[in-house]
């Protein structure tokens, strides 16, 4: 064994270029693969891992503290179909909490739960920032709310209560309260429920969890169960934009992991296959077929085992800034704490790629180990004759310059190795093909309706913790707004809370009066609404309970009935909410009041400019611009890394068959220059040998790529319930495409260039020395 280790230990200090190729291939492949598993993990199930992680609540469950006690509570939590419960916690509701400083409020109803522990046996809190409060006077807040870790210590004052200080950031995926405070703080709040956590040993169905549900309250006093929700419905509700990215995640990790075999299997044949005659020389030496093999295995394992081990701790440093940026958005929370690279990931890596490596080279080292130390000196100094000769004789009869027609010819020497690059190359394409059209789409999906209003101007104010009204009147606001330099358009907004006729399930209707009833919605089927009783609804509203465009719905609220008509249908991702005209939702809700205004500027006002204004105007009003489409960028810059990413890996793939095949002909490189050819037509040689499989790779992995796009896309809209129309959907124009066609040739081109210049600087005494 020692002269197996001495002399691939020579071979490995003897063949820097290679031994480097190796180590750079499989470290950057590793880490590729590294990070497109971490993202297959992370994509598939994202709520259910962080759901288990958090222990979260199969059902949450409000009693009332008036017809049921604790110690009541406490014992039915002990039924046998009952795996763990936490609680008794008391519960309070607080409307309309206001946060001093900066005028902002935490809106609607807030719920505010005493409890202990974050940590307990159900619903384990993730206080992502500050510490749990601990004594009265302290509060801990929701990361649901919007509030960022620089607002500790900020003071909420509760009407006619305590004023509480904000002393950590917690999130719970599971919802179960919007803030917490010690339990001792609770009887200043004035708690009107009791709530209990469950989680149940079957919680398969929505029928299951009913069925457990009720085997626990079947002991309780009638009525004591005030309210519940179910995992499952927040799983639904929770999930949508987790549910969107998964699908072209796992498509970029499935299109990593294919890619990092592929170049390293062609990097690790290859190098066995040019050492071929450093084979015959070691029998020549006296080296078994046994040992020969083990040189090879060596000399390829010690460069690709260090990549490995390089490229899984690189995987790991760049998986958790690139996941984070990935997964940031409305349902981010869902994979906070819950993300990174898996302990499996790690150990496939280290183990799998190592594996890889040496399953590809030994076939060729089998090969090498049935030859005789004659026939591999032969086989090793020059590829066999006939394999691309015959092609290049014809392509030498035809008016292409010398070196591009002996560039044409240069795949059909290594036929196995040309076509694993070419697979190389394809996937590259296919990867650049899929992110354009994905970034196409979403950048229209992410700007339309971006130019219906700039700056939206709500009718309240928070200061100094208290609500300032506004001076002007509903009309005289909407006047003002309109009378303002910049503004052309002025919608009004309200919204009034209904239930459908006969049903106990709630909805909320939007009423718009103004210039712009569409508002930023992008129609996808019928027409806007345009007289009293006519309604447009969201693709989820639609889907989710079975209705169509013409159908009919019947709205109540107190004891007021009106029947719309569905006229449209527009892009939301919302099931729960439809939009009339002003008239309709009066009828319903004649006391409700525009809860916003927005306002569309004419082309170049200054939006900032326009929002200090309104609110000079009027004290009693805040303003907010229109920001960028935070989920579109997301999926756009992390679609646009990935495919660098996967692009480097290819270019690896080609600059490393460069490097074999410059090896491979250094006879005919010397016997070239020395009948005059120039450095430069020896590049042009090396690069359009590539450039060749570029153009194939083109050709192929357009329409694989375009495939993968009306594969992933319709999914992730269903992901989501939503119906893109089809300008969104129609991104394969010929600019584009031609575009895509150059992909491969790029790929190609930029990983023969180096290498290819390499051969070119060589001097004719260099490349015909034999080793």
């Amino acid at each position: 064994m020692r002269a197996v280790w001495r002399a691939a230990r020579a071979a490995v200090r003897r063949r820097r270029l290679q031994t480097i190729v190796i180590a750079l291939v499989t470290l950057t492949s590793t880490g590729a693969m590294v990070v497109a598993l971490g993202l297959v993990d992370a994509a598939s199930a994202p709520f259910d891992k962080a759901f288990a992680a958090q222990r979260g609540p199969h059902v949450v469950a409000a009693f009332d503290p008036g017809k049921v006690s604790d110690a009541q509570l406490a014992r039915a939590a002990e039924q046998p179909e009952v795996e763990a419960a936490a609680g008794p916690f008391a519960q309070a509701t607080i409307d309309d909490l206001p946060r001093e400083g900066d005028g902002f409020a935490l809106f609607g109803t807030v719920t505010v739960v005493g409890r202990a522990d974050p940590q307990g046996p159900v619903d384990r809190l993730d206080v992502w920032a500050g510490r749990w409060a601990t004594r009265p006077g302290e509060i801990v807040v929701n990361r649901d709310q919007g509030w960022a870790p620089d607002d500790l210590g900020k003071k909420i004052r509760v009407p006619s209560g305590p004023t509480l200080t904000v002393v950590g950031f917690a999130f719970d995926l599971s919802r179960t309260a919007d803030a917490w405070v010690a339990p001792e703080q609770m009887a200043a709040l004035h708690p009107t429920t009791t709530q209990m956590l469950f989680r149940f040993t079957d919680a398969s169905s929505e029928s299951r969890i009913g069925t457990n549900l009720a085997a626990v309250t079947d002991g309780l006093p009638k009525d004591a169960l005030a309210s519940s929700q179910s995992y499952l419905t927040l799983k639904e509700a929770i999930g949508s934009s987790a549910r969107a990215y998964a699908p072209y995640l796992m498509a970029f990790g499935v299109l990593g992991i294919v890619v990092a075999v592929l170049i390293v299997a062609n990097v690790v044949g290859g190098a066995v296959i040019s050492g071929l005659r450093h084979i015959g020389i070691l029998k020549a030496l006296g080296f078994t077929p046994g040992q020969v093999v083990a040189v090879y295995l060596t000399m390829i394992s010690v460069p690709a085992f260090a990549g490995c081990v390089l490229g899984t701790l690189l995987g790991n440093v760049l998986a958790r800034p690139f996941f984070e940026f990935v997964f940031t958005g409305p349902e981010a929370g869902v994979f906070h704490g819950n993300v990174g690279i898996p302990t499996w990931v790690n150990a496939l890596a280290l183990l799998g790629m190592p594996a890889v490596c040496v399953l590809a080279a030994l076939a060729p080292a089998a090969r090498a180990h049935r030859l005789s130390a004659a026939r591999a000196i032969s086989a090793g100094s020059a590829p066999r004759a006939g394999r691309a000769l015959s092609v290049q004789r014809r392509l030498a009869g035809s008016r292409l310059p010398r070196s591009v027609s002996l560039g044409l010819g240069l795949p059909f020497a290594r036929p196995g190795r040309s076509g694993l690059t070419l697979a190389a190359v394809v996937l590259g394409v296919t990867t650049v093909t899929f992110a354009t059209g994905l970034a196409t789409t979403m950048t229209r999906f992410g700007e339309a309706g971006r130019d219906a209003f700039q700056v939206t101007v709500y009718a309240s104010n928070y200061k100094q913790g208290k609500e300032i009204e506004p001076v002007h009147s509903d009309p005289e606001l909407q006047s003002l707004l309109g009378s303002l330099p910049g503004a052309t358009e002025v919608t009004a907004r309200a919204d009034a809370d209904v239930r459908i006729a006969g049903t106990v399930q709630k909805l909320w209707v939007e009423g718009r009066r103004g210039d712009r009833p569409q508002l930023d919605n992008v129609l996808t089927q019928g027409r806007w609404m345009h007289r009293t009783g006519e309604a447009v609804a969201g693709s989820a509203f639609l889907r989710e309970h079975g209705l169509e465009v013409g159908d009919h719905l019947a709205l109540e609220k107190g004891d007021r009935q009106e029947e719309v008509t569905i006229v449209g249908e527009y892009m939301e991702s919302t099931g729960d909410g439809i939009a009339t005209d002003w008239s309709t939702m009066a009828a319903l809700a004649p006391k409700e009041k525009p809860l916003a205004y927005h306002v569309k500027l004419r082309e170049g006002a200054d939006a900032a400019a326009y929002a200090r204004a309104v609110r000079a105007a009027d004290p009693g009003v805040s303003t907010a611009v229109t920001g960028p489409n935070t989920i579109t960028q997301t999926i756009i810059g992390s679609a646009t890394v990935l495919t660098l990413m996967l692009a480097v890996v290819s270019s690896l793939g080609v600059f490393n068959t460069v490097v074999l095949n410059t090896r491979d002909r250094r006879r005919d490189l010397g016997m070239l220059k020395s009948i005059g050819m120039t450095p430069r037509q020896v590049t042009a040689m090396m690069v359009t040998s590539m450039a060749v499989l570029g153009a194939v790779g083109s050709l192929l992995g357009i329409p694989l790529g375009i495939a993968g796009y009306h594969l992933v896309i319709p999914q992730m809209a269903d992901a989501v319930s939503i119906s893109l129309p089809s300008y969104m959907t129609d991104v394969w124009e010929a600019p584009a495409l031609a575009g895509m066609a150059l992909a491969g040739v790029a790929i190609a081109v930029l990983g023969a260039f180096i290498p290819a210049r390499s051969a070119a600087r060589l001097t004719i005494a260099e490349v015909l020395h034999n080793e």
